[in-house]
């Protein structure tokens, strides 16, 4: 597509950016991370894997995430976003198809584990996209269409796998991953495609931006890259990120197998379960960024960490059936909510120009929960023998979240 096509578009090229990246999320957290919910309790029966092996297994994806993390920034700032999202997305699909073809704990935790690096950098440098194509007062409204991705992905998946399990048995989950990686590869094609590094690259300005308000663009992208590693916000972000790695990803990774487990729930009743967590995230990232567009990225988390707070003492509490649901709505209500508020929190304080080294940073400690969380709750589960004490832990750690979210300064960037 040439310039004058693009600036001719009844629609700024921003939002084709989003939709694409939706797609983009779909693929690299959708399939490759929030799909193993879904496929784990087959995959754990077929190849005899414990609690503590299950475990392991969410956390080699995250280590391989957490090492590509921390190299994002620097690989994106020399060959730009557009590349390494589509050798990232490469690597997932390739490897997620190799997934179908595991027999034993060590092949498959080594193939999660090159899942996790292209997660992570596919993740990071779709999400940096947003402070280059919007300005300040849309990055929260661009960043929640791209993050509905994990909510498309988990619909299907949750209907999708039980399928598939109902029809080939116990190695259904070997189909599941084999097809959902090629799919992976087909979306990561769309990304080379459509996606552009910068609106400049089409001869374009981001979206919102004001010709009198040149001064202000130009103050938002001073140079503060010497000062990321150093910055006390940066770190307040990542703790909270942190906090939110942690906790998330072991209702995300075990919420199935407990339904299944330790509720006596069919594969296909907790895939229907599941599929509402994916129906009601299509809301999350949306509605939240716009909260956090107009009450402040503070308001916004606080107001995520409660639902999830009481999303995690509903389902630790074993109350009767209707409890979960209730826990299920609050959970994938606002599901994909922090991630769209740092991305946009990240552009606010560092500005555009540095937005995808600081996302990258926080990002690693936000993967450093991701590492820690599935471990410890595998861990504690195997001695105890429910899921019930993580889920407790994770409300813990939320109230916390809610605390340290309540200290945030407001940026001085404009």
């Amino acid at each position: 597509m040439n310039d004058s096509r693009v600036r001719n578009l009844p629609f700024h090229y921003a939002w084709i950016i989003a939709v694409t990246g939706t797609f983009c999320i779909i693929a690299c957290l959708g399939f490759g991370r929030f799909a193993l919910g879904m496929i784990l309790p087959s995959m754990a029966k077929s190849l005899k894997l414990n609690y503590s092996q299950m475990g392991f297994i969410s956390t080699g994806n995250f280590v391989g995430y957490l090492i590509s993390v921390f190299f994002s920034g620097m690989v994106v700032s020399k060959f730009g976003q557009r590349l390494y999202i589509f050798l990232s997305l490469l690597l997932v699909g390739i490897s997620m198809i190799f997934l179908s073809y595991s027999y034993n704990f060590f092949y498959l935790l080594f193939l999660y584990w090159l899942t996790g690096i292209g997660s992570g950098g596919a993740n990071v440098s779709m999400m940096s996209l947003v402070s280059a194509w919007f300005t300040k007062k849309n990055r929260g409204k661009g960043a929640g269409i791209m993050t509905i991705g994990s909510g498309f992905a988990i619909i299907f998946s949750g209907v999708f796998i039980p399928y598939v399990n109902s029809i080939k048995g116990d190695e259904g989950w070997r189909f599941s991953w084999f097809f959902l990686g090629s799919l992976v590869i087909i979306i990561a094609i769309l990304c080379l495609l459509l996606l552009r590094n910068s609106p400049s690259d089409f001869g374009l300005n981001p979206l919102g931006f004001d010709e009198k308000g040149d001064e202000k663009i130009k103050k938002e992208n001073f140079h503060v890259e010497q000062r990321i590693y150093k910055s006390k916000v940066i770190y307040h972000l990542g703790t909270i990120y942190f906090l939110f790695g942690y906790t998330y990803v072991i209702y995300a990774t075990f919420i199935v197998t407990t339904l299944v487990k330790e509720r006596g729930f069919s594969e296909s009743l907790a895939g229907n379960f599941w599929s509402w967590v994916g129906f009601l995230s299509l809301f999350s990232g949306p509605v939240f960024g716009i909260i956090s567009d107009k009450l402040g990225r503070k308001a916004g988390l606080i107001i995520v960490f409660s639902f999830q707070l009481i999303s995690y003492l509903l389902v630790a509490s074993k109350l009767p059936g209707i409890f979960l649901y209730l826990s299920i709505f609050c959970y994938g209500f606002v599901a994909w909510s922090i991630p769209t508020i740092m991305a946009a929190a990240v552009g606010d304080y560092v500005g555009t120009q540095n937005s995808a080294k600081a996302f990258g940073f926080i990002t690693f400690i936000f993967g450093l929960g991701q590492i820690i969380g599935p471990t410890i709750a595998g861990i504690m589960a195997e001695k105890t023998g429910s899921f019930s004490s993580s889920f407790y832990m994770s409300a813990f750690l939320a109230a916390i979240a809610i605390l340290l979210s309540a200290f945030l300064k407001k940026p001085q960037m404009k």
